[in-house]
């Protein structure tokens, strides 16, 4: 014997429609037509902004901006020595300013003064590997800050006696070249601490300082992202889309706007 379920079938008598209501199918659709139904009776329009930031920048997650000049972590002389240690990873050449002019060792100075120089946001405890895997990340004591002032400390020391007295800043060009080429390599033997961790650590602080948006105080102009034909944070690239395998020619915008923005 077959049973029905009057509540999900439809029955019909010859004198009309079906005796009994049916339940309403919900769909995607209809809540999509209904929604712009909604949108459209309400007279919601939407509006194309230009030549302005319709919201403040940083409002949601506001940012401190850097303010250029002085130093919070490094001495004068230490800061002398990472403005030629960086220039030498990316000088100023007829494609743009360098990492020096761009602001960098302002970047860094910053980040050291601030959790990432305390590594305060990473698990700091032992047991640390005395030949990590690369896959296996830091495996340092050190801080970031620690690695500076030791390392830095001991790069002044190694060239003092190994170049006539004279600080890394004072050699030539030529002869800081060679040196640095001897740190990535590990071939410089500085006394009490590894020529390859300060390397290591400089150069990747320079590249995050050179490309990182200048509101953290280096890519001054935006001059890394221009290299590199970046367009920073621009909240709409509708006009790039509907053009496609065509040159993106707008100026790089960064958290702050740019100054063409500002409404005078």
């Amino acid at each position: 014997m077959i049973e029905r379920n009057d509540r999900c079938q439809t029955r019909r008598s010859d004198a009309g429609p079906a005796t009994e209501p049916r339940i309403a199918s919900v769909t995607r659709r209809g809540l999509m037509a209904s929604g712009a139904l909604l949108i459209t009776t309400a007279g919601i329009r939407a509006r194309v902004v230009t030549k302005v930031l319709p919201w403040r920048p940083s409002e949601v997650y506001p940012v401190t901006p850097v303010v250029p000049g002085g130093c919070l972590f490094f001495t004068a002389a230490e800061a002398a020595i990472v403005d030629a240690l960086i220039d030498r990873l990316i000088p100023t050449d007829e494609l743009g300013a360098g990492a020096r002019d761009a602001g960098v060792t302002t970047f860094i100075d910053r980040q050291l003064a601030g959790p990432y120089g305390g590594h305060d946001w990473l698990y700091m405890q032992g047991p640390f590997a005395e030949s990590p895997l690369p896959s296996q990340g830091l495996q340092s004591p050190l801080t970031p800050r620690e690695q500076y002032r030791s390392g830095l400390a001991a790069l002044d020391a190694y060239c003092r006696a190994n170049y006539g007295g004279c600080g890394f800043v004072e050699l030539s060009g030529e002869e800081q070249n060679k040196l640095v080429g001897a740190m990535e390599k590990g071939e410089a033997r500085l006394q009490s601490f590894s020529s390859q961790v300060l390397f290591s650590i400089i150069y990747s602080n320079t590249i995050e300082g050179y490309f990182a948006d200048p509101i953290y105080g280096g890519n001054h102009d935006m001059v890394g992202w221009k290299l590199v034909g970046f367009p920073g944070v621009r909240y709409d690239f509708r006009d790039a889309i509907e053009r496609p395998n065509h040159s993106y020619t707008l100026p790089p915008v960064g958290l702050q706007g740019r100054p063409a923005w500002e409404v005078r």
